[in-house]
Parts: structure tokens; C-alpha cells; sequence
């Protein structure tokens, strides 16, 4: 079959293009850049419209939705399959999500029934995938141990200058900041439901008159969406974070990945950004616990940083959520941590049972590379048409 792939900068995009190839598919490769405008893009439209007269592809593919692309298959009568790993992602809320040529994939289960319960038929579920091909044949250097971390998180804590949250806190009444602080803490102490944005509504026009943010006029999504996702949920994730790995580094060595390099406590080695494909699934690989602390506002799904996590051979500690049920075993393919105290008493466990963890991230490895890889996903995608 012949594809259009939308090529841009993202992550999975050489396996993805890699598991087209093996699996037999032709792929015409249609760069963008995320410095343009992906919503409303007339020129862009237009170059698209013109490499589709031209290649005839069956199918046009892209990681994450992009609604100029919708609009331009959707007048041009070509299925449009996307794929989205982004959350949150505004974009599923444009109107344009409503085309029929559309085939949207989102990797969590209960924010796909959100859609379909409201009539949206065009979007899908579909799990994340790893490459465990290309991981497994990945060896790390001779001269270093199997294990150089005991405790290792890769990822963001959120922590970048002009954070959204402290511009509105800053000149919110004082009401509005009791009563995010009261529905903040409450948060935290729950794992796998996320209640921000259904009780907003009593603080949402305080949080408008302090940084306003609109809806697109395009979109279906609300303002509650917007600050629940992009304000509050973000600010409940560096919480967390920080809050968990602080505990960890009491008891525990503890080595981050992030990007930000001067972000310091005590205990805790920071070795700034790690390249995703390349030396990512080695410290994955080499680290005795793997955290996986999920940003906040994902309803069920599985995070792609767990799938990477397994997929390298890594032993995955995650935080609930539900999709895991469906897929994998706790405590035969990998652990899930249900409170803080829960959280720090597996990690005292399974530092001190090398055996035990080590069977549980083998077989969480075998069920990745058994059902879920980017060639079963490609499969599961083209026979779905």
C-alpha cells in the first residue's frame, strides 16, 4: 500500500516509518515543520493537495492530528489515519475531528468512550507501541556495570520560567487560591481519576479574569478543558514529582533525566537531557527501578515513557492507571504504586530482590515484543480500514 507520511519532529517517528517499511508499505514522505500552521494553512493545504494528485497514495498517515491535514483529505476523498501520543493534545477538540475521511487513534481508553459517548465515531483507541527490535539489539559498552541507577525517572517536572499557574495565582481573590490549593490536595491523594476540570466551574471566570484563555472558536473543547489540562493538572504534576522523588532521595540514590539541568535536591544526580533514541533505552536498561510518575490529565491511558521502559527491559514502577489491566499483569509483567507510602515501601522491596524485579522486567519485555510493537499497531491500523 502506498502512504503519505506527515514527517515532523516527534518521537517514534523512525520505528513507526521502519514497521510501514517491513511490513511491506510504500511510504512518500511529506515534511512539516511545527513552526507552521498546522490548523488553518491554506499554502500548506495546497502543496498537500498537489503530492496527492501527484503519488495517488491509498492513505495518508501522521503522529498526532493535525486538522489542515483532515481538511485537505477530507476534500480531496482519502482516509486521513492519525495517531496521537501528545496529552494533552487541544487539537482532538477541533471541529475538524468530526471529518469523515478521519481515523483518529488515542492511546487512552477512557478519553476515546469521552468521544464516542458524544457521538464522535472518527475517533479510536489504540495502545502506544515500542520498537523492541531495535532496542534489544542495542548493547551497552563493555567497561560498564548492568546496573549503573538504582532509581531512575526520565522526564519533565514542569518547572520552566512563566509558568501559566503562577501568572494567574499571582492576582487570583483569595477564595479562588483556597479553593485551587483545597481541590490540588485532594488530587494528589488519588491515583487513576483525574476530577479537575468537572470542579472548576465555581472558580472558572476568577480563573479567566486572571490569564485569560479562550477557547479556539474552531474547537469543541471548554474553558474548564483548558485550565484543568494546561494550568492546574501541569502544576499537580510538579507536585508530585518533586514530592516523590524528594521521599525517594531520603532513602535512596536517585539519577533524573530532564531538561532543565540545574534542577537540584539533595541526593539526586541530575544528568540533564537524554537523547530519546539513542541513550534513553540504556538507562532504562542499566537501572535497577524505572519511574513511570504520569503527567497528570491522562485519564487511563499508558504513557509511551512505560512502554519505552519495558520495551528496553527496564522494570517499570508505575503509577494506576487502567489500561495497564488490560494489557499486562501488576507484579508479573510490572509493579503500580497506589499512595506515596505504597510507592516508597516497593521501591525499599525490589532494591533488595534483584531476582524477583528482574523476572518481572523480563516478562514485561516479552509481552511488549509479543503484542506490542510498531508493527503490530501498523497492522492493527491498516486492517481496521
Amino acid at each position: 500500500m502506498k502512504i503519505l507520511f506527515i514527517e515532523w519532529d516527534s518521537f517514534g517517528k523512525e520505528d513507526i516509518k521502519e514497521a510501514f517499511y517491513m511490513e511491506g508499505h510504500e511510504l512518500i514522505l511529506f515534511p512539516v515543520s511545527m513552526e507552521e500552521d498546522l490548523d488553518d494553512a491554506p499554502e500548506l493545504e495546497g502543496r498537500l493537495s498537489a503530492v496527492l494528485h501527484q503519488e495517488t497514495p491509498a492513505i495518508v498517515f501522521s503522529i498526532n492530528y493535525f486538522p489542515a491535514i483532515s481538511n485537505t483529505c477530507n476534500r480531496e476523498g482519502i482516509r486521513y489515519i492519525s495517531w496521537v501520543y501528545d496529552a494533552p493534545y487541544v487539537r482532538l477538540y477541533s471541529q475538524t475531528v468530526l471529518n469523515p475521511c478521519n481515523c483518529v487513534y488515542v492511546f487512552d481508553r477512557e478519553l476515546c468512550m469521552e468521544f464516542r459517548n458524544a457521538g464522535v465515531e472518527t475517533v479510536c483507541y489504540l495502545p502506544l507501541a515500542v520498537n523492541t527490535e531495535r532496542l534489544d539489539a542495542m548493547s551497552i559498552p563493555a567497561d560498564t556495570p548492568d546496573f549503573q541507577y538504582d532509581v531512575s525517572f526520565v522526564g519533565s517536572f514542569y518547572v520552566e520560567k512563566n509558568d501559566y499557574y503562577d501568572q494567574m495565582v499571582s492576582v487570583l481573590p483569595d477564595f479562588a487560591k483556597g479553593y485551587l490549593d483545597a481541590i490540588i490536595a485532594a488530587q494528589m491523594k488519588i491515583q487513576g481519576y483525574d476530577f479537575i476540570e468537572d470542579v472548576l466551574g465555581p472558580v472558572i471566570n476568577d480563573l479567566y479574569k486572571a490569564f485569560p484563555l479562550d477557547p479556539d472558536p474552531r474547537g469543541m473543547e471548554s474553558r474548564e478543558y483548558l485550565y484543568a489540562q494546561y494550568v492546574v493538572d501541569r502544576r499537580i504534576t510538579t507536585l508530585e514529582r518533586i514530592d516523590l522523588l524528594n521521599a525517594v532521595a531520603k532513602r535512596h540514590n536517585i539519577d533524573v533525566f530532564t531538561y532543565i539541568k540545574d534542577f537540584t535536591m539533595p541526593n539526586m544526580r541530575n544528568h540533564g537531557r537524554v537523547d530519546y533514541f539513542n541513550e534513553m533505552p540504556l538507562v532504562f536498561r542499566q537501572s535497577r527501578i524505572n519511574l513511570n510518575i504520569s503527567r497528570r490529565g491522562i485519564k487511563s491511558g499508558i504513557p509511551l515513557r512505560a512502554f519505552d521502559i519495558m520495551g528496553s527491559g527496564g522494570f517499570l514502577l508505575s503509577n494506576f492507571q487502567a489500561d495497564f489491566l488490560d494489557f499486562f499483569v501488576p507484579g508479573e509483567d510490572f509493579m503500580y504504586y497506589e499512595s506515596k507510602e505504597d510507592f516508597l515501601e516497593k521501591i525499599d522491596y525490589f532494591l533488595f530482590h534483584e531476582e524477583e524485579r528482574q523476572v518481572i522486567a523480563k516478562n514485561g519485555h516479552d509481552k511488549v515484543a509479543a503484542k506490542h510493537t510498531y508493527r503490530h499497531r501498523v497492522r492493527e491500523m491498516l486492517s481496521a480500514l
